[in-house]
């Protein structure tokens, strides 16, 4: 947009929070896919790819660059990063290859290291963020060790059901950043960091 005149400064874009659409992707995905992983609806695995690849992959990586704009660093690369992962797993899983379950535990554990230290940057965002990156961490763990070697259900299945916290959190996160922001207050708090 430009200045009516030359004395008129022009007004400053103002982007919204890409917050709740980055958390939405995020969490939808994820339950769908801990859905099966918990091995409370074991035929969900088959309807996660298409998420995957453009609510949980494209939509998430649209909010990182969005949050770059935006100029929060944490944002920016948990949402972009956390596109790649959905896009690297649709990959993975749509090449039809069986994957060594050491190789899928390998994949597991680099983000499982990721999402570790990212907690420890979420401690300066609010309870919200922060409680999902601490329940992503030991979903992360879980299905890490559930892959590794001849492979173990029960981690796996453990790591299904923090996948399910972790779900419900990103997506109370959203509905609190788009709640807020379309009120225009605090209707469902998030409790930011002191």
């Amino acid at each position: 947009m430009t200045a009516v005149n030359n004395s008129e400064a022009a007004p400053v874009a103002r982007f919204a929070d890409p917050a709740g659409l980055g958390l939405a992707g995020f969490g939808i995905t994820t339950l769908i896919l801990s859905l099966a992983n918990s091995n409370l609806v074991p035929g969900a695995a088959s309807g996660v790819f298409g998420m995957a690849l453009f609510y949980g992959g494209i939509a998430q990586l649209v909010a990182g660059i969005w949050e770059f704009a935006n100029k929060n660093t944490f944002g920016a690369t948990a949402f972009t990063s956390y596109g790649a992962f959905w896009l690297a797993f649709w990959f993975l899983a749509d090449t039809g290859q069986k994957l060594d379950t050491d190789a899928v535990g390998t994949f597991l554990l680099g983000w499982t290291i990721f999402t570790a230290y990212m907690t420890i940057a979420a401690v300066k965002t609010n309870m919200v963020i922060l409680l999902v990156f601490i329940a992503l961490t030991l979903t992360f763990l879980f299905l890490t060790i559930g892959a590794w070697g001849a492979g173990n259900a029960t981690m796996s299945h453990v790591g299904g059901y923090l996948g399910i916290l972790t779900a419900i959190l990103a997506l109370y996160g959203s509905f609190a950043t788009v709640m807020n922001a379309t009120w225009k207050r605090v209707v469902l708090p998030v409790m930011p960091a002191k």
